[in-house]
């Protein structure tokens, strides 16, 4: 394996996307291409829970069945929450406050902290976070548009 893609909420939701548009079949293409290769394509479970409430909310029975599709597809696909990870989200929003770079209001969860704590888990410096936007999770770990990664 020579890296470990972590998908974003964005990235996610179009794959999961059961409406095709050309956003939509550019990024299962992509994904299809990164399967192909020696990439390990990931779904970290703060992502998994952050884009299953919305679909829960929006009442999107398609897109959910989907997701829980493309998340059981592979039995090594979902990156669960580990202790370590969260040890490690604390000290990044910690730091990021400390330096006045935070990522999100003080009593807001903070999934993008806890998102690149999953990342630098994985500890072997191959992470690439897949993004629609790069706004705060480069502050931690490679972050990159989805688009922008080659399979």
């Amino acid at each position: 394996m020579s890296r470990y893609l972590l998908l974003d909420s964005g990235p996610l939701g179009l794959v999961t996307q059961p409406r095709l548009s050309p956003e939509v079949v550019a990024m299962n293409q992509w994904l299809i291409d990164c399967l192909s290769s020696r990439d390990a394509v990931l779904v970290p479970a703060i992502i998994y829970y952050e884009l299953r409430r919305e679909l829960l909310r929006a009442r999107k029975a398609a897109g959910l069945a989907r997701l829980d599709a493309f998340v059981q597809s592979d039995p090594n696909r979902y990156l669960a929450l580990t202790d370590e990870a969260l040890r490690l989200a604390a000290e990044l929003w910690a730091a990021a406050r400390q330096q006045g770079r935070p990522t999100a209001s003080a009593p807001d969860l903070d999934i993008d902290v806890i998102l690149a704590a999953q990342a630098l888990a994985l500890g072997d410096g191959a992470e690439v976070i897949v993004v629609t936007n790069t706004r705060h999770r480069g502050q931690f770990v490679d972050a990159r548009l989805w688009n922008d990664v080659s399979a």
